[in-house]
């Protein structure tokens, strides 16, 4: 049956390919030929289109397509307090290509005053008749890439203070968001799936962390920073192995932080990447808690433009169901379709055919 509470059997994680008004109009602002009233002008109005389209392809949710945001993940972070967005330090290396040189410091101590995004979820909620959805980063992604080196050692001498305010910044900002009128709040989390290859934790190791050591604290991190929730107000996690211009970063299966991940983080629901064998088998499924926790299957591919066949996506939910009920599962694209402005390399009319087809699919394998 279908679900009238988030996560949706028909999802999406929440980026949309930015579209050419929102290109020319965000590089002109940069140009300095367009004010930042301009800029949001441009932005108010694409937004409400893509707002719509969602809402025509049959979506129950809807997102602003980070249309605001330059990444998934910095905008947020560096709108906290004590968090400092430099550019020229840092590039972020996936499979055959690099960001931009941009990259966090820790320069004070982090906290959550006020944020621009309580104002654009705002901004998405008046403009929907579906609900809205807001995506941020997790409170793991503020420690994981950055390591010791990026946090001052004058601030936080202990990393267990740095946790503890972390968290504590994400509550305020899960409560402002709530406060909004948020019901479906989503945290997007790189880490879990890196704490799954050994390269991405050898390099955590060489940034001086201890990989095994982790999964609970940001389990717990995540956990504090949910806590007061309202109890009508659905929190999902992204669990991501990279994604820029339909490149990515880390390989392995979901077997070593599994247990962890779906039994202790006390989440409604997961996202998980299973468009590729990057991602390994559905086997870690059969550690899903029996009940209302919901498993987002990412069939669909967000990297090309390629349409699946329906067949083989119904024998993937079969295959998964060996180790999760059928009424656990949900269908998404395994990861936006913009994590950075850039974009993957796929057309917008690609992009709405695969949301449109998970719509179809999920009318017809849960009638």
């Amino acid at each position: 049956m279908q679900r009238t509470t988030p996560p949706y059997r028909a999802d999406h994680v929440g980026s949309i390919l930015r579209t050419a008004p929102l290109k020319e109009a965000r590089a002109r602002r940069e140009a300095g030929e367009i004010s930042a009233e301009e800029l949001t002008a441009v932005e108010d109005a694409e937004i409400r289109k893509i707002v719509a389209k969602q809402e025509e392809v049959g979506l129950q949710l809807a997102t602003d397509g980070e249309f605001r945001r330059s990444w998934w993940h910095f905008d947020f972070l560096a709108g906290l307090d004590g968090v400092e967005l430099v550019t020229g330090e840092k590039s972020i290396q996936f499979h055959g290509i690099q960001t931009k040189s941009q990259s966090l410091n820790i320069t004070g101590k982090v906290g959550f005053s006020t944020h621009p995004m309580v104002e654009h979820f705002k901004f998405l909620k008046a403009n929907c008749n579906v609900t809205p959805k807001m995506t941020i980063p997790s409170p793991s992604v503020l420690h994981f890439r950055l390591g010791r080196n990026s946090i001052s050692r004058d601030i936080y001498p202990d990393m267990e203070t740095f946790f503890a305010d972390t968290a504590a910044a994400y509550r305020k900002a899960v409560a402002a968001f709530a406060d909004a009128g948020c019901k479906y709040l989503q945290l997007d989390d790189t880490v879990w799936a890196y704490l799954c290859s050994e390269e991405q934790c050898e390099q955590a190791r060489q940034r001086g962390d201890e990989p095994y050591k982790l999964a609970d604290i940001y389990a717990d991190m995540i956990n504090h920073a949910i806590a007061e929730r309202p109890s009508d107000m659905a929190i999902t996690m992204h669990v991501c192995r990279g994604n820029f211009r339909s490149s990515w970063i880390s390989e392995g299966g979901y077997e070593p932080v599994a247990d962890v991940m779906f039994n202790k983080v006390n989440i409604n629901g997961y996202f998980l990447e299973y468009d590729t064998d990057r991602a390994g088998g559905f086997e870690p499924l059969r550690f899903v808690p029996k009940g209302d926790k919901q498993i987002v299957l990412g069939l669909i591919t967000s990297k090309s433009g390629t349409l699946e066949a329906k067949d083989d996506v119904k024998r993937r939910i079969e295959e998964a169901t060996q180790y999760v009920d059928l009424e656990q599962c949900c269908l998404s694209p395994q990861c936006g379709f913009a994590s950075t402005e850039e974009g993957n390399v796929l057309t917008e009319d690609q992009q709405w055919a695969k949301l449109r087809e998970i719509v179809e699919l999920s009318q017809e394998v849960w009638k």
